[in-house]
């Protein structure tokens, strides 16, 4: 049986281009870039790259990206706009809790909620970050945005929703915050590319900074700091507060 992220980008690629969070990207590749020093000899994966709007964005600006996701009505789009572009990307279908890849990439993108954490259990949120360090070097730069677990604590995220949300990008009606999991359960209305609207029960794990610290710890990074995300202006003068709805994780193999 299909889950809730899988049905939503089934059909997807035209109008996920078109949202609010989506709009970002060139800013977004600045910081990126800045982060990796400018360095265009190493070798980039992007996880849930989506319609590969990041991967796309970085080859313009001469890096070698591998594009991964989930969804192939995502990555033919993806496939399209970058043969658009004349540019050569690899995408590939992959699952994220299962990378064939081993030491192969100096740095992994993991965007825009590009799988992590919207994962059915906690253990295969892990097995993402799991296998993503896998396919890393020995020392390799993990760059990633993912829900603030501090943000549901203190504001209504049906209020984020409301006055976040453009007219025809997916609606979202939150369920209900379970404060024992951190799981968000809410109800995702949106439009496919065929114009068929679909309702969806959904949930999304959000996190607390100390746990994400914890758990790349666990998997080896030595370095780990954590920001508030703002779309398309990453910066690490943006300490993370309560009033950020992703955090910026920055990890140093």
């Amino acid at each position: 049986m299909k889950q809730w992220y899988e049905k939503l980008f089934d059909n997807y690629g035209e109008q996920y281009d078109k949202e609010s969070f989506t709009q970002g990207t060139s800013g977004e590749c600045e910081f990126i870039e800045k982060e990796l020093h400018y360095d265009k000899s190493i070798k980039i994966i992007d996880i849930g790259c989506g319609t590969g709007r990041h991967s796309i964005e970085l080859t313009k600006r001469g890096y070698l990206v591998t594009g991964i996701d989930l969804s192939e009505s995502q990555l033919k789009k993806a496939r399209e706009k970058a043969e658009r572009d004349n540019l050569k990307i690899e995408f590939l279908k992959h699952d994220a809790r299962n990378l064939p890849f081993e030491n192969q990439f100096d740095a992994a993108i993991m965007l825009c909620e590009g799988g992590f954490p919207l994962m059915e259990t906690d253990e295969m949120n892990f097995e993402i970050l799991k296998n993503v360090t896998k396919s890393l070097k020995s020392s390799a730069k993990f760059i990633f945005t993912t829900l603030n677990g501090l943000f549901p604590l203190f504001h209504s995220i049906d209020d984020l929703h409301e006055t976040g949300t453009n007219k025809e990008g997916a609606h979202y009606k939150s369920d209900g915050f379970d404060l024992m999991t951190l799981r968000d359960y809410n109800i995702t209305t949106f439009t496919d590319d065929d114009g068929n609207e679909h309702q969806l029960e959904c949930n999304e794990r959000y996190y607390l900074p100390s746990e994400i610290t914890w758990l790349l710890k666990s998997l080896g990074f030595t370095k780990i700091e954590i920001f508030g995300a703002k779309i398309g202006a990453y910066s690490r003068e943006d300490k993370l507060a309560t009033e950020d709805y992703e955090m910026l994780v920055i990890a140093d193999k």
